[in-house]
Order: structure tokens, then C-alpha cells, then sequence
């Protein structure tokens, strides 16, 4: 009887245990995707940098040490100044309980997802005309960019800090700035390293916000490459340019994953309690910080939205750039350059194709990663791999990749959304594999042993699993295809301009009524891009709370 084997009884079936078709035929398409999309012309830019001379040419031509100097110096300010503003929100959504902490942590979130034209538009509203085209604009602009990787990144380690050690420090008479000082910001080190990180990538990549606020005279490595690409044809050039800023953003993550392990301190990571204000000071304290974050991220986008209301240097208030959104002339004759509300129906074609493609290619690769197990982890780093190359890098590559038959896809209408799709999937496999990793095999168990078949294991308990995040991951995507600018200004052609493209060409006019027209459109991005974050916060919150 011991040695009998019940052969009606199906196998219990764990992830990793799956038959290998299903897997396979989870794991292909998003790898073919990824192969076809990023590997191929990554590669086809790097063998246009395999020619000495062309690498020799391009580094010797003169203004190529100021672009890599200018690109550091404001990546390096703005790293800084971020960490140095972002500090005070991080400590109070992290350690303090008051009303409004959940809608100022969406707020706080809001700028980073901004489309970058949308925050170029903000900062060209709320300056002066005498800081356009300035290192400095672009340094504040990107500042309010990157305040939430502070506040997420240094916020969500601070809030696992004990309480007990500066209670103790405070007993042995040590004021707050002490504690800080000697017990927080030391524990906080690895946080800080990281957020300064990710928030120097950021900027030392930076495109939207520098094409629109730097001018001509102020272009980082980004915009370098966009230039010599699509305005002097130096295609060789860019292709140098792209792989010498890839190399730079290998060692400086390879150099911050090393400082974070150096600086790591061990300790029981938990969330603790916050505390509630429960003295005068405390409570003043917690609302000039809450205020003051809630104006810096607020006044940008209401400037941004006022201006495009008024018309001249006298500032009257009119409503003709709104007017003539749906016009493509401003009188017969004098083209605005551009089809705005085109511009606005085609960004929204493309963001539904976009998220469509991603939530797909990223759903089945969060299930493929969770059932192949080593291989798995492959995919998963691959897949991460266009989150730390530049859009700019990877609308060039597909440029210079598909530009001659069988695969001359540049005029496709398609293509675009491909590249915003490539861009958004890492963001939909972030949302969706943790999800999947939490559910216990146990499930999946369970319904082999009730007899079910490997694919209806897979709908009824991983499909139902992902329902939630997948909307998340589409929300995410949608916003990222909303306002993605770098990788779309290879790729776009006429008649198929983006919001983003349509905004930052009326910008870049000279009269009211674009500038004020190009305010209106980014107003109406803006909008929609917050509808979609304050949505995924609740959808996320939902999840949370179930």
C-alpha cells in the first residue's frame, strides 16, 4: 500500500513546478519585447561607438568638457539642494500623525510623476523673465521634481527607526538637534545615499526640464545627444555620447550600492507608532512643515494654470488661449505651430496603447519571473534595465535600429507608444510582482489538489491576485506615456505630436498667446496626470487596508 501512487490525483503544483510550456509562454513575450526593443538597439549603438575615430572626433570637438561639466555641477547642486529641502517632509510623514498625512503624502508624490515639460512650463511660469535660460531655474525646478524620492525612499526607512534610542539620548540630556545629529542621521545613512542616488540619475539625465528651462546655452549630456541627433545629423556622435553617459551611470550605481553597504547599520527594522503633537510647539512645528511643503509643491502648478489665463506683460485676464486650443491658425495665416487638441487626443491614443501593452508584457512577466525561479531573476533585472537608461538613450537606438527594410518602423504610428511601453513596464512589474510574492504557494496547492489544471490555477488564483496591482501598474504606465518627452522626440513624426511636443514647441514661439496656450495644455496634462496618482494612491491604499 505504501508503494501505490494514485495516478487520477493531479501533482501538487508550486510555481516553480509548472509545466515548462506554461512558463516559456509566460516568459516570451515580454523577453522577445525586450530583446526587439531595448537589447537590439542598445547594441546597434554600440557598435556605432566601436569606430576609434568616431569616438576620438566627438570627444575632441570643442563645448564636449563644458556639456559633461555643466551636466555634473547641476546634477551634484540639485542632489544637494533636494535632500536638503526634502528632509523636513520625510520626517514628518514618516514620524508624525496629523490630519491631511495621507493627502500630503499623494501631493508630495505628484511632481515626480509630473510629465517633465509640465514642471519646465511651471518653473517658466512662476520665474521672472531674467532667470530664463539659467543654470538656476533648472536646479529649482529640478529640486521640486525630485522632493518624493526624498520622502519616499529616506521617509519609508526613517519610519522604521526606533523610538527608543533618542528617547534614551533626550534622558541623558542631549537636545533634539544631538540626537539627530549623533543618533538619526547616522541610521539614515544608507537611505540618504540611496535617494541621493537615484535623484543625481534623475537630474544628471535630465531632458524635459533642461530643454525648457536651460536654453541653448545650458544643455546637459541629454540634450547634447538630441541635438547632434535630430539637428546636426551627427548620428555617430550622439551614439558616443549616449554610451560615455551609460558608463557614467553604471559606476555611479555600482559606486552608491557599495557606500550603501558600507554605511548599512544593522538594526530590528519596524514600523513604529507615530506620534501625534501633543504640545504648542510640537503642533506648530508639524503644521509650518506640512504648510510650508504643501505651498512649495502647490504654488508652481497654480502659477502654471493663472498664467494661462493672462496675456501680456500687464497680466489681463482672458480666456482666448483657451479659445483657440481647437484652432491650428491664430489668424489666416499665422500658424500656431501645431494642432493642439490633435496633440491632446493623440497622447491619449497612444497612452491606452501604451498601457495596454505594458500591463500585458508586464503581467506576464511578473508571473513568469515568480514561476521560474533563478531564471526568473534574470528576467527581472533585464526588465529593469530601461528604468536606468535614459529615454533619450533609447529613442535614439531605436531611431538609428529601425531606419531601413524589413524593419523601417519609423513612421509607424505604432512605434511611439512601443517606446513609451518600454519605458512603463518597469513600473507595471514593480506594482504587480509583489503582489504575486506574497501569495502563499499554499493556494496553489490547494487547487491542484482539488484537481485543477495548471493554466486554471493560474486564472482563478495568480489573474485574481493581480487584478488590483495590474491597475495600479496601468496607472502608473498611463502617466509615465502622458508625459513621456525623451524617448518621443526621436520618434514622433508630423501630424502625430505629442502634448508634451505640442507644449514645449509653443514655448519655444515667440508671442502670448502659444506661451499662454502652451500653459493651458500643460494645465490640462497636469490635471489628468493627478486624477491618475490620487487614483493609484487610493487604489493602493485600498490594498493596503485589505
Amino acid at each position: 500500500m505504501g508503494g501505490r501512487v494514485d495516478v487520477d490525483r493531479p501533482a501538487l503544483t508550486t510555481p516553480s513546478q509548472r509545466p515548462r510550456w506554461l512558463r516559456w509562454s509566460l516568459v516570451a513575450p515580454p523577453l522577445s519585447f525586450l530583446v526587439v526593443f531595448y537589447a537590439w538597439p542598445l547594441v546597434t549603438l554600440l557598435a556605432r561607438v566601436l569606430d576609434g575615430s568616431t569616438i576620438a572626433d566627438t570627444l575632441r570637438r570643442p563645448g564636449v568638457g563644458a556639456v559633461l561639466w555643466f551636466t555634473f555641477w547641476q546634477a551634484a547642486l540639485s542632489t544637494v539642494l533636494t535632500l536638503a529641502v526634502g528632509i523636513l517632509p520625510a520626517w514628518l510623514i514618516a514620524r508624525r500623525e496629523f490630519p491631511g498625512r495621507r493627502l500630503l503624502s499623494a501631493l508630495v508624490t505628484v511632481p515626480f510623476l509630473l510629465p517633465t515639460v509640465v514642471v519646465g512650463a511651471a518653473f517658466v511660469a512662476l520665474l521672472p523673465d531674467s532667470w530664463s535660460g539659467t543654470a538656476r531655474a533648472v536646479v529649482l525646478a529640478h529640486v521640486f521634481f525630485n522632493i518624493a524620492v526624498v520622502v519616499r525612499v529616506v521617509g519609508a526607512f526613517w519610519a522604521q527607526l526606533p523610538n527608543d534610542l533618542g528617547a534614551a539620548a533626550r534622558t541623558l540630556g542631549a537636545s533634539p538637534r544631538q540626537v539627530f545629529g549623533t543618533i538619526t542621521l547616522p541610521l539614515l545613512r544608507p537611505a540618504i545615499i540611496a535617494a541621493a542616488a537615484v535623484i543625481f540619475l534623475f537630474t544628471f539625465t535630465s531632458f524635459g526640464v533642461v530643454q525648457v528651462l536651460g536654453g541653448p546655452s545650458n544643455p546637459t549630456l541629454e540634450v547634447e545627444i538630441a541635438r547632434r541627433a535630430t539637428q546636426l545629423g551627427d548620428i555617430g556622435g550622439a551614439a558616443v555620447l549616449s554610451m560615455l553617459q551609460l558608463m557614467i551611470l553604471a559606476l555611479l550605481i555600482g559606486w552608491s550600492s557599495r557606500a550603501q553597504r558600507r554605511a548599512a547599520t544593522q538594526f530590528a527594522g519596524r514600523t513604529v507608532h507615530r506620534q501625534v503633537a501633543v504640545d504648542r510647539r510640537s503642533r506648530v512645528a508639524v503644521g509650518a512643515v506640512a504648510a510650508g511643503t504643501t505651498f512649495l509643491l502647490l504654488t508652481p502648478l497654480a502659477v502654471l494654470v493663472a498664467r494661462s489665463f493672462q496675456l501680456g506683460t500687464g497680466g489681463g485676464w482672458s480666456l482666448r488661449a483657451w479659445r483657440t486650443l481647437g484652432t491650428t491658425e491664430l489668424r489666416p495665416g499665422l500658424s500656431i505651430g501645431g494642432d493642439p487638441i490633435g496633440a491632446l487626443l493623440t497622447s491619449l491614443r497612444f497612452a491606452a496603447l501604451a498601457t495596454a501593452i505594458s500591463v500585458i508584457l508586464g503581467g506576464l512577466a511578473s508571473l513568469a519571473i515568480v514561476s521560474a525561479t533563478r531564471r526568473g531573476r534574470w528576467l527581472d533585472v533585464g526588465l529593469m534595465l530601461p528604468l536606468g537608461t535614459s529615454a533619450v538613450t533609447i529613442g535614439l537606438g531605436m531611431l538609428i535600429t529601425f531606419d531601413r527594410a524589413p524593419v523601417d518602423w519609423r513612421g509607424k504610428p505604432w512605434i511611439v507608444p512601443l517606446g513609451h511601453a518600454l519605458v512603463a513596464l518597469p513600473f507595471v512589474v514593480r506594482a504587480t510582482l509583489p503582489a504575486l510574492r506574497a501569495r502563499p504557494d499554499g493556494w496553489v496547492e490547494a487547487a491542484a489538489t482539488l484537481g485543477a489544471s495548471p493554466v486554471q490555477t493560474w486564472w482563478h488564483i495568480d489573474a485574481a491576485v493581480l487584478r488590483r496591482p495590474i491597475l495600479i501598474g496601468a496607472g502608473f504606465a498611463a502617466a509615465i506615456s502622458l508625459g513621456e518627452f525623451g524617448a518621443t522626440s526621436f520618434l514622433t513624426r508630423s501630424g502625430t505630436e505629442t502634448l508634451p511636443i505640442t507644449i514645449a514647441r509653443l514655448l519655444g514661439r515667440t508671442g502670448d498667446v502659444p506661451r499662454a496656450q502652451a500653459f493651458a495644455l500643460a494645465s490640462i496634462l497636469s490635471a489628468i496626470t493627478v486624477v491618475v496618482i490620487f487614483t493609484v494612491e487610493f487604489l493602493d491604499r485600498e490594498r493596503a487596508d485589505g
